[in-house]
């Protein structure tokens, strides 16, 4: 990996930081572009070491880069703090500088949970998508790429970047490939999705295909971009004539996602088990770095746990949700 360019006097232990961040297959970009803001500061200020940086010095850096939502604020404050920790385990520093307490997120997010009718009409109106100049086999295309998204909970970019090789028929299993973490993950088809991807292969490529052939593509050039899937989605978005409950945003197309992780919480709450004491299996599943990351979306489970357990046993089968 590239080592990040800083100018300050700290531009060492920066960059050190954030070698140490990216080998534990962090990407870490939006950090490094955080901590170059601060780097820039020290320089503009003509800070000349460690011994000038208090709690007074960095509540004028972040009041040089003024935040109106307090997750901007938030993310900006946690970048810094966690480089001073760092700098503390590295006898850097003798005590964290930081002393700027985190603002209240008064307005959360409360994301759309797709409970199985509304993916199955996802699904029925990707069936009439028709095939345009620049691209044919559309309805087979985003059926199969919605389904994987609902189904397995992965993200558009794992979906998207797909390759024929990736997915293993004798095992029913797909390889997701070195993706937001720098990770590498065997996810489990199931034999429905598998039917499923098994003729979607077969009607779109035939009996002979490449390893590396995009699974999802509508040109030469490459995979299907995921920005061009989440336009499709928004498209198709309108026609399912959502019930949107107050206090909840417009659907994304994350929310498929989203929907997985919480359709499975839901289902080891009905099953009488602790959904702490399975974080590890999800987040293993999901591509999560740590449980930590999975662990959002306990708080939102356990707000909307009536509401999203009513909608997901009314519209699920006998058996369960999947």
């Amino acid at each position: 990996m590239n080592s990040p360019s800083f100018n300050s006097v700290l531009a060492e232990p920066l960059a050190t930081f954030i070698q140490y961040k990216q080998a534990l297959n962090r990407k870490y970009r939006n950090e490094t572009a955080a901590l170059h803001l601060f780097d820039r500061y020290l320089s503009e200020h003509h800070v000349a070491g460690w011994e000038s940086i208090d709690n007074i010095l960095i509540d004028e850096f972040m009041k040089s880069r003024p935040r109106t939502k307090p997750r901007s604020y938030n993310h900006l404050v946690g970048v810094i703090r966690r480089f001073f920790a760092w700098a503390v385990v590295q006898e850097l520093i003798p005590r964290n500088p930081i002393i700027a307490q985190l603002r209240r997120e008064t307005a959360q997010r409360i994301p759309y949970l797709f409970n199985l009718s509304d993916a199955k009409r996802l699904l029925e109106f990707a069936r009439s998508l028709p095939d345009t100049s620049l691209g044919s086999h559309r309805a087979l295309v985003y059926e199969t790429v919605f389904a994987l998204l609902y189904g397995l909970g992965l993200r558009v970019g794992e979906t998207a970047s797909l390759k024929v090789g990736d997915v293993d028929f004798v095992r029913d299993t797909l390889l997701i490939r070195e993706t937001k973490f720098n990770k590498s993950r065997i996810v489990p088809l199931g034999p429905k999705l598998a039917d499923r991807v098994r003729r979607y292969i077969g009607q779109r490529y035939g009996e002979k295909c490449e390893p590396e052939t995009p699974l999802f593509s509508f040109t030469k050039r490459g995979c299907v971009h995921p920005g061009t899937i989440s336009q499709t989605f928004h498209r198709l978005l309108p026609k399912l004539k959502l019930q949107i409950p107050p206090g909840v945003v417009s659907p994304r197309l994350h929310d498929l996602r989203r929907s997985f992780a919480v359709a499975t919480l839901l289902r080891w709450y009905r099953e009488g088990i602790n959904p702490n004491s399975r974080l590890m299996h999800l987040a293993t599943f999901l591509g999560h770095v740590s449980v930590e990351s999975t662990a959002v979306y306990l708080p939102i489970t356990e707000d909307l746990l009536r509401e999203a357990d009513q909608r997901f046993r009314a519209a699920a089968p006998k058996g369960g949700t999947r």
